[in-house]
């Protein structure tokens, strides 16, 4: 597929020199996350405390079941543009899933893990970023 090709799912549209920034890559994450109904959603800015990342993107699914599509459908649409994890973790689980896209980290949760866990807390000195614009009203 031609990379500068323009991916719509719904109502997501994305261009992939967008793609190739860490802020355009998570900000297209989540609205694919919102797309697929993940919950509470938060974009991080990490940079200044982590080495790994720039961003992470954190939210909440309500199954096993969802937290593998969520997972899944992050691959799948990132696909086309040539973007695949540079490591994933805890498919087998289904309670935290981590994907490594090197600038970007996504973590998608159960409710009881996201809360065990809280790296909205532990990064509470981070810049959590706007993303109201990128979500859909329910």
């Amino acid at each position: 597929m031609d990379k500068n090709m323009m991916n719509q799912t719904e109502e997501i549209t994305v261009n992939a020199d967008e793609l190739r920034a860490p802020r355009g890559l998570a900000e297209y994450i989540v609205k694919v996350l919102d797309n697929k109904k993940a919950r509470d959603i938060k974009l991080l800015h990490v940079e200044k405390q982590t080495v790994i990342t720039d961003y992470f993107v954190i939210c909440t699914g309500n199954s096993r079941t969802q937290i593998r599509a969520l997972a899944d459908e992050i691959e799948f649409k990132l696909s086309p543009f040539g973007i695949t994890p540079s490591h994933t973790e805890g498919t087998d689980t289904g309670t935290w899933v981590l994907q490594d896209y090197d600038s970007v980290i996504v973590h998608i949760f159960n409710g009881e893990s996201r809360e065990f866990y809280n790296l909205d807390k532990l990064y509470a000195e981070t810049k959590e970023q706007d993303i109201s614009e990128l979500l859909t009203e329910d």
